[in-house]
């Protein structure tokens, strides 16, 4: 690995046609030649399900109601989706419908399913984080994506590894509440930052839950109205279940303390979830984790295929003065959604939680006389659990269990999490390195063109 790495591939970690050369299988006989759909056993519809079909079509048993009714959740799929084909007029077909396990989602992941979407799952890696190595699935459909993280890795295992630290590990939920008056919503505010109060209400919000364990308490007022942001550790889980049931807990309580308060919504936005904010950039959200590794010279120029000056001075005036002339909240990064997002789907995260879970800052700077690079990416918001949701599914678990952090920790509750969250920066770290040097030496635009597009007729291909 050592070696220079002499492969003309813009993207650098992208094999060339002759790496990926394997043998041929042998070519099938008429006998065995049989579409990979016909393996599969096909879900044929009865006269009673034709029956239900049509009361579908016609409104008399709603969609939503068919796992109920049936019992059975692969039948209920198979109905719902015939029924929207004759109701919209549209073909399915190339949405599959079998080998998917639909009990697993029922009630927690999805309702009404007609089927399910594939995402290729790529391997980057291995990464050298904190003396361990970890090979990181990807599930992405954008093309240099994985090859561009993977030579990432590469670059900082050849230089000896990255190291993180957890900075903060704690889930937020933020109620509003109404008061007649500001005086009386400030009161309350008062009352719950007071530290003579704070062990009365811990105990009242970790009675709901043994993992959930209140940290502290922010509020801020915006008139008679009082936004509540209570910050909690939740195990292994992303948490946000854990820190309602015990935002509620709290709110019973303090009905007694303040009738007159009147709660708006469990939720009043100051979390803040699945939105750029600010609080969350300053303050923190699920696990804040800070990442960071020292470039060889001599890797810089021969796997990134760029220099450290060059390097240095792109991510001044891209990373921090261009995201500051756009006014970014938390962007100041080349890509980190990108690689945010792909883990997030392959290990059954909520994918709409990278919004706030990519707010990263990225530096870089010329260390050892100006000889290698530092590099560091800082991310105050990853939110990420091992334990419930889309966690649990197959695929997902599967991915986890490659990075060693599948499901909760009996040794040590919260570490699968943890170390899940550092894995995430870790990888982010590598695809930053990845997509500025490539900025940096003029390749982006020739490596997407190479790698990124389809060789397919497209108009063959839709129809």
């Amino acid at each position: 690995m050592n070696k220079e790495d002499s492969r003309s591939a813009p993207c650098a970690a992208a094999l060339t046609p002759s790496d990926c050369q394997v043998a041929s299988p042998k070519p099938k006989s008429k006998l065995d030649k049989i579409d990979d759909a016909d393996q599969l056993p096909a879900f044929t519809l009865s006269e009673v399900d034709e029956e239900i079909i049509k009361s579908v079509v016609e409104g008399k048993i709603p969609s939503y109601s068919l796992e109920s009714k049936l019992g059975d959740t692969r039948r209920a799929a198979a109905i719902r989706r015939e029924a929207l084909q004759r109701i919209s007029g549209k073909s399915l077909s190339g949405l599959p419908l079998e080998g998917f396990d639909y009990d697993t989602i029922l009630g927690q992941c999805c309702e009404m399913p007609v089927g399910y979407v594939q995402i290729p799952v790529g391997i980057a890696g291995p990464l050298l984080l904190d003396g361990r190595e970890f090979s990181v699935p990807m599930a992405t459909t954008e093309g240099c994506l994985v090859a561009s993280t993977n030579r990432g890795c590469k670059a900082i295992y050849v230089s000896g590894g990255a190291s993180s630290v957890v900075l903060r590990d704690a889930m937020t939920r933020a109620p509003v509440v109404r008061f007649g008056t500001a005086k009386r919503a400030a009161d309350l505010k008062f009352f719950l930052e007071d530290p003579l109060n704070f062990e009365a209400l811990s105990l009242v919000f970790n009675s709901s839950s043994r993992f959930g364990r209140l940290q502290s308490i922010k509020c801020a007022i915006a008139g008679k109205n009082l936004y509540i942001r209570f910050s909690c550790s939740t195990g292994d889980a992303m948490g946000m279940n854990m820190v309602s049931k015990g935002v509620q807990n709290v709110m019973d309580f303090l009905d007694k303390e303040f009738p007159d308060m009147d709660v708006i919504g469990i939720s009043g936005n100051y979390c803040s979830d699945k939105k750029p904010a600010a609080v969350n950039w300053i303050e923190g959200r699920g696990k804040s984790v800070v990442c960071e590794a020292i470039i060889k010279e001599d890797v810089v120029k021969k796997v990134l295929k760029t220099t450290v000056e060059s390097l240095v001075e792109l991510n001044m005036l891209k990373n921090l003065t261009g995201s500051a002339m756009a006014g970014a909240l938390g962007g100041f990064n080349a890509h980190a959604s990108n690689i945010v997002s792909a883990i997030y789907i392959a290990t059954g995260q909520d994918p709409a939680q990278n919004v706030e879970s990519s707010h990263c800052i990225t530096m870089m700077e010329a260390v050892n006389n100006g000889k290698d690079l530092h590099v560091s990416v800082t991310m105050p918001s990853i939110e990420v659990g091992t334990v419930g949701g889309g966690t649990q599914l197959a695929s997902q678990s599967a991915c986890l269990n490659l990075l060693g952090v599948k499901g909760a920790s009996k040794e040590a509750p919260g570490s699968n999490s943890r170390q899940l969250a550092s894995i995430v920066a870790g990888a982010v770290l590598a695809g930053e390195l990845s997509l500025m040097s490539a900025l940096a030496a003029g390749q982006l635009v020739k490596s997407h063109m190479k790698y990124n597009r389809s060789n397919k007729d497209v108009s063959k291909a839709s129809s």
